[in-house]
């Protein structure tokens, strides 16, 4: 009898144990695969953002240099070119016409902006003429002509390309106005 005993004992033992194993064993696998699966899937991408910004962090911080934005400032280029030269024009003061036929007077004081010495003084030889050419067309200027920053543009473009006309060998590379009056 002690043996009956025991195997039923056993015997329960046994089928409570696989009870117990199949009744908490399904669950566990079942969580710990859906654990698994889930944790993969945030720990994962948390782990690329940590590693990614402590990587940047640790390149701005630590391993950029900080000498290089102001190298670029002290290489930047001088404003005006080695060489330029500025030769001024005397100043010109002709009548213009007016819509109304009251008189009006233009003052210019221009400079001419070339490469180099050499043809600033190749220039000054010339500058009769430059006067010339210049108050031939200031004439015939109309104070609406004048008016407005298109207005001096046009009158800049004009003078220039009369200056290299008249200058034939020698290139100007612009016409700066000084002084502009209108009376």
């Amino acid at each position: 009898m002690a043996k009956k005993d025991k195997e039923p004992d056993a015997e329960a033992d046994g089928e409570n144990a696989e009870a117990k194993g199949e009744g908490e064993a399904a669950p566990k696998k079942g969580l710990k695969r859906f654990l698994t699966k889930k944790i993969l899937m945030i720990a994962v991408p948390a782990l690329v953002l940590v590693l990614g910004g402590g990587g940047a962090g640790a390149y701005f911080f630590l391993l950029k240099p900080k000498d290089a934005g102001h190298e670029k400032v002290a290489e930047a280029p001088p404003l005006t070119p080695p060489e330029v030269a500025f030769s001024d024009v005397p100043d010109i003061l002709v009548n213009i016409q007016s819509s109304d036929g009251t008189p009006a007077y233009l003052k210019l004081s221009l400079s001419l902006e070339m490469d180099n010495e050499l043809e600033k003084t190749g220039m000054t030889a010339l500058m009769p003429r430059l006067v010339d050419q210049f108050q031939a067309y200031l004439r015939e200027l109309r104070v609406d002509d004048l008016k407005g920053s298109e207005g001096v543009l046009r009158l800049k473009e004009e003078l220039l390309r009369r200056v290299n006309a008249s200058a034939a060998p020698y290139k100007v590379r612009d016409v700066l106005l000084k002084q502009m009056i209108i009376q």
